[in-house]
């Protein structure tokens, strides 16, 4: 970039360098605007302290399934809070949910968080 000053104002002069990889055109791997939104719904299930507490819990429960009862000491929150979070992962497909009786029990969807992870252009996926 060029300046010059002409009477107290700068003035710019724009030079064009030609530089690689300027063009929209030659994004490879972009998503569009629903792949976006879509995966903006995910990551908005797991952008929350208390939700990500749930998943590692039932994670680190050795593949079993664990009971809303079974949480709420851990996480310090009371059985409604619990469940709404558990909900939200359900509904976002991170959880599966078995209920027997009164009680409901939680299971981690397989492949489901490599799933967001492979969801992301660029990121290689995991071996």
């Amino acid at each position: 970039m060029n300046t010059s000053r002409t009477a107290d104002r700068p003035t710019l002069e724009l030079v064009d360098v030609g530089a690689p990889g300027c063009s929209p055109a030659e994004l490879a791997g972009a998503m569009n605007a629903e792949q976006a939104a879509d995966l903006a719904r995910t990551l908005k299930a797991l952008a929350d302290p208390a939700r990500l507490r749930v998943l590692a819990l039932v994670a680190g429960n050795e593949g079993r399934e664990v009971c809303v009862c079974d949480l709420t000491g851990p996480l310090g929150l009371s059985q409604p809070t619990v469940s709404h979070h558990l909900k939200v992962l359900v509904d976002a497909g991170f959880l599966t949910r078995d209920k027997r009786g009164v009680w409901a029990y939680f299971s981690l969807v397989p492949g489901a968080l490599d799933a967001v992870v492979s969801a992301l252009p660029g990121v290689p996926a995991r071996s």
